[in-house]
């Protein structure tokens, strides 16, 4: 550390230096002198043979410092010294009283020095920034946003003063208790940050006021010069390092747009899960996870071939052990409403290991929030990389490209004249080491491989343990290492005769397996338990879409989990205590210094986008920059949107509905009828709600009430998007807009099956060069910002490369791009059918011959076969009974039927506009549905 001294009029100004860091220290000759004598009286004490452990050890360090003793303070001359040599003098003398004294760690350490020098255990970490203001302040109680947190009354009476240590960094502010250094507030700066030294705003003498969106704090310094210090000191601090949170940024937004992001988009969970692992394996520091509903027990590696090493508990069990430290917030639901048992979840991460914090919020009867929920889904690891975007770390989450509908697992021959053949489970065992090929199975002792011969299939349950032991494994607990797959693949154990016998594992594992529609989830504390039979009912596929981003971006997706995990410990007494930290944001001036980043990334311009308020996040305002983006980037889309998302409610009468992206569509569309401009919107959305309930009597009063506004918003009543296109146009509105869903078939049992995928993405794409990845569904709970809390992230490219539009070449950006085309691809089939060219997305080819005769054709084969629902073909109950009365070609002609399916590409299908059109979907009066009140639905 190296000191420079340097006068002023009764002040000495000590520059002061350590390692990177810099900082102006101001001192009168009294101070020195104070300082002195505290010294010496340390000096004293520490002679003294006191019989603590603590105080031996003191000593003893002390005693090997004795050779460096302390320095000697000449005597001044007061505070106002007189001639200029006198002062030249002075300066060096305490310039070399401080170098010495700070040589010495015995004094440097002690608390009076490091007061004295303004340091503390925070002034000199790296990601903080740069070493900000410190300083002793009394700190009055009270002035949070939220009523809650202050005193009963606002009168001095109610108010106490406390003695703090305050630092000021580049983001935030902070202040500890002076005797055990433990963070008793945390404050982040925003766009409503301000600093006030008159006493009509203090109301104290001497004293300062710190305005955010989350609290006014006052401060009383000893004298009214001490406390202008104060107050001109952060507010030039602050404008120098901490502009970028100081205003409000575009659409709205907490974050500024980020330069130079890393970022790359996940189609399905898949291989959004597998770089997760691979994540949370590099976490150094530590990671934060925010989801509406977190499954402990899913594998983020599917199929399962190391055991339990990719096990999310088992991942961040492991992390913990090292180090890590681990903070999840949960929202908590509502028990009699969900059956998500975050409590369970709670007690399951809390028990692994202490380095793991687990919250959850809010508390409905004192918060009273009943209606809406934390809806994000952030993981962020070491601030340096964070997923944003709709996929729960749950069950049902994962899935690939495909959308498998069956899962039940088997060992089958692979040659056709074995196939009649029967195969024991001996006889298995016996031909296992004679090839070089592998078969894969389950681990879990829930599952039930299948083995196919003739006649009936035979079912044979392994546990773990045996399962192991009988392909020479050790057994493996849940938490250590397990082998590698490169290692597991080459145990003879694992080997089959290529050509004899082919192993398919099951991908998901108990609760995972999951029909919501036909039955919600029971007993999640029994994680590997079946809770439908996999035999009888296919699952529900799940379609849907998330992101990275890295770097400054990261930071920001940090800062507003940072903002509400201090918000929930300041709220909830239970988490008040030291073992549930405050936590604090990293400086963006190191953003850059990522030691992990996901492979694949694209360089991009991002920024952070939320839903927040005061019940969510205790901010003094809303925040629906989300919404205000969606709206935005509609308004200036020059050629088409494309939109996946679980809901579509919107088009707003100001009176149900308030969020404008329903409006914002038809206007755009409107603007390009009238220009006579070629325009295309895409929306691919859920066939029906995801709520449990049996669609062949029309659906519960739940998916009745969602259908009911979704439809509202599509082309029922006068404020529907077609309703509007229809007014300006005619019929001519369906060479714009095409509102589609996602369906698919499969064989189980020798039975053929259908089911919806479940479309869960919420995603915006514009133009080949703009996207919103995020939670936020197209509803008002999701975008008005008062209601669920949510996150995305706007991406924008950088980075072009030659496209198509309309038939004219195009730069389209990368990120965009690449995605638009694997969502195509996927819906339409084009992975396994070449044929289909999806790379111009607005041209009269693609949009009437490609994706309307696909998703067309497909609802026909699909009616045909199956007869399924929803239909447009029902336009009231009484249909209904009529439409399943009659039987479709699976069960009339199951050979036809097959040839039928063979023409169905891809899983676009129609959304059946008319599907109980005739019908009044809202609660009916005494349902328990009707008496929740309407805003729970939209």
């Amino acid at each position: 550390m190296c000191v420079c001294v340097q006068s002023m009029p009764a002040v000495f100004k000590i520059e002061m230096k350590h390692g990177e860091f810099t900082w102006l220290v101001k001192k009168k000759e009294k101070h020195f002198m104070e300082l002195h004598r505290e010294l010496r009286t340390y000096k004293a004490f520490m002679r003294l043979p006191l019989p603590t452990r603590s105080h031996t050890i003191k000593r003893s360090s002390a005693e090997k410092d004795e050779a460096r003793q302390m320095p000697s303070l000449p005597r001044g001359g007061g505070d106002e010294l007189g001639r200029e040599e006198q002062v030249s003098s002075r300066k060096k003398q305490l310039e070399d009283y401080l170098n010495i004294l700070l040589k010495n760690s015995m004094y440097r350490n002690y608390h009076a020095t490091m007061e004295f020098i303004d340091v503390s255990q925070l002034s000199f970490i790296h990601d903080l920034g740069p070493k900000g203001l410190e300083g002793m302040v009394l700190k009055r109680s009270g002035g949070h946003r939220i009523p809650g947190l202050n005193c009963c009354g606002h009168s001095k009476i109610c108010y106490r003063w406390s003695k703090r240590w305050l630092v000021v960094k580049d983001s935030f502010l902070l202040y500890m208790k002076p005797d055990s250094g433990a963070i008793s507030f945390v404050m982040l700066m925003d766009k409503e940050f301000s600093i006030k030294m008159d006493s009509k705003d203090t109301e104290t003498k001497h004293g300062v006021r710190i305005d955010s969106l989350s609290r006014s704090l006052v401060l009383k310094c000893s004298s009214y010069r001490h406390a202008r210090w104060w107050g001109q000191s952060i507010e030039a601090f602050v404008q120098k390092h901490g502009t970028a949170f100081l205003t409000d940024h575009r659409f709205g937004s907490f974050a500024r747009p980020e330069e130079n992001i890393a970022a790359k988009w996940y189609v399905n969970g898949k291989t959004y899960m597998e770089d997760v692992a691979d994540a949370l394996e590099e976490a150094k520091e530590e990671i934060f996870i925010t989801d509406w509903w977190l499954s402990p027990e899913i594998f983020l590696k599917r199929p399962v071939v190391e055991g339990n090493r990719w096990r999310l508990d088992c991942i961040l069990k492991r992390k913990a052990q090292q180090g890590v430290r681990i903070f999840v917030m949960l929202y908590k639901e509502v028990e009699i409403a969900l059956g998500i048992n975050s409590g369970y979840s709670k007690r399951m991460l809390r028990h692994l290991h202490p380095n793991i914090k687990v919250m959850r919020h809010p508390d409905h009867v004192s918060s009273a929030v009943y209606l809406w929920a934390h809806h994000e889904k952030i993981i962020v690891i070491d601030q340096s990389v964070a997923f944003v975007g709709g996929i729960d770390l749950a069950y049902g989450r994962w899935d690939d490209r495909e959308h498998r509908l069956t899962d039940v697992g088997s060992v089958t021959l692979s040659h056709a004249e074995q196939a009649n053949a029967p195969v024991s489970a001996s006889s298995l065992a016996a031909s296992v080491p004679q090839s070089n090929g592998r078969a894969v199975f389950t681990v879990d002792s829930g599952d039930q491989p299948k083995l196919k011969g003739q006649g009936r299939i035979r079912r044979t349950r392994f546990s773990i343990k045996r399962h192991l032991q009988k392909h020479g494994l050790a057994p493996s607990d849940s938490d250590s290492d397990l082998e590698t797959e490169e290692k597991a693949t080459s145990d003879p154990g694992l080997r089959t005769g290529v050509g004899e016998l082919y192993g398919n594992t099951r991908f998901w594992h108990g609760k995972d397996y999951c029909n919501f529609v036909y039955k919600d989830w029971i007993q999640l504390d029994k994680p590997f338990d079946d809770f439908i039979d996999r035999h009888t009912t296919p699952r529900m596929p799940w379609h849907d879409i998330s992101s990275v981003v890295h770097g400054s971006a990261a930071r920001d997706a940090a800062r507003h989990f940072i903002q509400r995990w201090n918000f929930t410990k300041m709220m909830k007494p239970k988490y008040r205590s030291l073992s549930f930290p405050f936590l604090l944001p990293k400086s963006h001036t190191t953003a850059s210094e990522m030691k992990y980043q996901v492979p694949n990334c694209v360089p991009t311009k991002a920024q952070i986008l939320r839903s927040a308020s005061d019940w969510s996040a205790g901010i003094k305002y809303h925040e629906e920059s989300i919404h205000n983006a969606y709206v935005e980037v509609i308004r200036n889309s020059q050629h088409y949107i494309y939109i996946e998302n679980q809901f579509f409610i919107s088009c707003a009468d100001n009176r149900h509905v308030f969020n404008q992206i329903g409006d914002a569509i038809a206007k755009r569309i409107i603007k390009a009828y009238r220009e006579g401009k070629r325009y295309r919107v895409y929306v691919v959305t859920p066939l029906m709600p995801g709520f449990e309930g049996d669609i062949n009597t029309g659906g519960g009063t739940a998916i009745q009430a969602v259908m009911h506004f979704n439809y509202r918003t599509m082309n029922r009543g006068d404020h529907s998007i077609i309703s509007q296109l229809r007014r300006e146009m005619g019929d001519q509105w369906i060479n714009y807009i095409s509102i589609t869903g996602l369906r698919t078939h499969a064989e189980l049992e020798g039975r053929l099956v259908t089911e919806l995928i479940y479309v869960h993405s919420k995603m915006l794409i514009a133009d080949d060069n703009t996207v919103i990845i995020g939670s936020a569904n197209i509803n008002d709970r999701s975008m008005l910002g008062k209601r669920d809390s949510e996150v995305a992230v706007i991406v924008e490219d950088s980075e072009m490369v030659g496209s198509l539009m309309d038939g004219l070449p195009y730069q389209a950006g990368r990120f965009a791009l690449q995605l638009r085309l694997e969502c195509f691809r996927t819906v339409l089939g084009a992975h396994t059918d070449a044929s289909i060219d999806v790379s111009d997305p607005i041209s009269d080819h693609f949009y009437k011959e490609v994706w309307m005769a696909t998703c067309a054709r497909n609802a026909t084969i699909y009616q045909k076969v199956f007869r399924c629902l929803p239909s447009s073909d029902v336009r009231n109950m009484l249909e209904l009974e009529s439409f399943l009365a009659k039987p479709g070609l699976d069960k009339e002609d199951p050979a036809r039927a097959r040839e039928e399916l063979k023409k169905i590409r891809g899983f676009l299908v129609q959304f059946p506009l008319q599907f109980l059109s005739e019908q009044n979907l809202l609660p009916p009066i005494g349902s328990k549905e009707a008496m929740a009140p309407m805003e729970l639905w939209t």
